[in-house]
């Protein structure tokens, strides 16, 4: 039977945490009214870009992978670091304590031989070095406390320790940056300025150590980076989205995403990339391929019903998949962080692409399967 190793209720300290981050703040800007919008496509200069990018309300910077003991038992991670805008304009303060921002973090190991999904969060101020952005000539630096992600050339170094979890993981990708969309601007929808600004790092290649339960394992695999930036991404009728970025063994990688309506149609926007073995990639637009759900699970502790395994094809590129999950319990719900409620986990993949057998990993997020997904801190 699979576990999760979460805190299902805000303690006290939790509480009254977030209680101070909202008094102290200024007061929070209704809609995306008066933040930047991702409306014209994007002239991207990097390390420049894996930097913040103040005016846009929300941002994040998402790491997930799969990777393996020398004994080749198997574990997927996810690191993610959210930064919200609160205010559209600067806060001018005397108080060092002020703060127009507020980061979050999300860390979750997979341990596919335990069947066990390991979850920790975390919360805090843009100010007094508790959390932000910092950059040092070429290295940026992302942190929420000692949580952390160093980015310098083509090397990120992920750290995040918790209760008996821990990853100290060195990635090195091997392709360069993948934009989504129309160089880099991804729509979600009709109206202006719903989209956001995205790129990806389809391939890394990682090492490093875990500490899982107390327990150190060297590992090593591949890992995914999604670096998004926006303020008007879902509109009222969109519930959520399904995503998956998958690495296949053929040396391509996949990016799908499609947008969910509350009536259950797709949003036309609903959009994808393939990224081919020498690292040049093509735009995939919503009839050019179909996620089709093949079962579903249902969380025993939010009562969201997830899809759980999906038929995936590409027409244009003949690419035909089986996506499983690894583990179908690998939801998060993050009350004392961001206050969403989503599944994200890792998969396996086996299949064809023009008709020459592939295997593969990746990973896929699932929202608003479990309540109001725009409910959260987030969206």
């Amino acid at each position: 039977m699979q576990t999760m190793k979460s805190k299902n209720r805000l303690t006290l300290v939790s509480f009254l945490g977030i209680l101070a981050m909202v008094l102290l703040a200024p007061p929070t800007c209704p809609g995306a009214e008066g933040f930047l919008q991702a409306i014209e496509p994007r002239d991207w200069t990097f390390p420049k870009d894996h930097r913040d990018h103040p005016g846009f309300q929300t941002e994040w910077w998402y790491y997930t992978g799969n990777v393996a003991s020398a004994e080749e038992r198997p574990f997927g991670f996810q690191l993610t670091f959210f930064r919200v805008q609160l205010k559209p304009v600067p806060v001018v303060s005397s108080s060092k304590w002020r703060t127009n921002e507020l980061y979050f973090a999300h860390l979750t190991v997979s341990d596919m031989e335990a069947k066990t999904f390991l979850v920790a969060e975390k919360t805090g101020r843009g100010a007094v070095g508790i959390a932000g952005v910092l950059y040092k000539g070429v290295q940026v630096r992302v942190f929420v406390y000692r949580w952390e992600t160093s980015i310098e050339g083509e090397t990120h170094r992920l750290r995040a320790e918790s209760d008996g979890l821990a990853m100290d993981l060195t990635l090195v990708s091997e392709k360069p940056p993948v934009f989504h969309g129309k160089k880099g601007l991804s729509r979600k929808g009709a109206e202006q300025g719903q989209a956001s600004y995205y790129y990806s790092l389809t391939r890394m290649n990682t090492q490093g150590t875990l500490q899982v339960e107390g327990k150190s394992f060297r590992v090593s695999g591949w890992s995914w980076m999604d670096h998004e930036f926006s303020s008007n991404v879902l509109s009222e009728h969109q519930a959520g989205w399904d995503w998956m970025g998958l690495q296949l063994s053929d040396g391509r990688e996949l990016m799908l995403y499609v947008l969910r309506h509350k009536d259950g149609s797709l949003e036309s926007f609903s959009s994808g990339t393939m990224v081919k073995k020498d690292g040049t990639f093509v735009h995939l637009p919503k009839e050019t391929f179909v996620i089709k759900p093949l079962d579903y699970w249902k969380s025993p502790k939010s009562t969201g019903r997830y899809p759980s395994a999906w038929q995936v094809e590409v027409y244009p590129h003949d690419i035909n998949l089986t996506v499983l999950p690894n583990m179908t319990d690998q939801e998060l719900m993050t009350e004392e962080s961001t206050q969403v409620t989503y599944w994200e986990g890792s998969v396996g993949v086996a299949g064809a692409v023009s008709g020459q057998p592939v295997t593969g990993s990746g990973y896929v997020e699932l929202t608003g399967y479990a309540g109001d997904f725009k409910g959260g801190l987030l969206w």
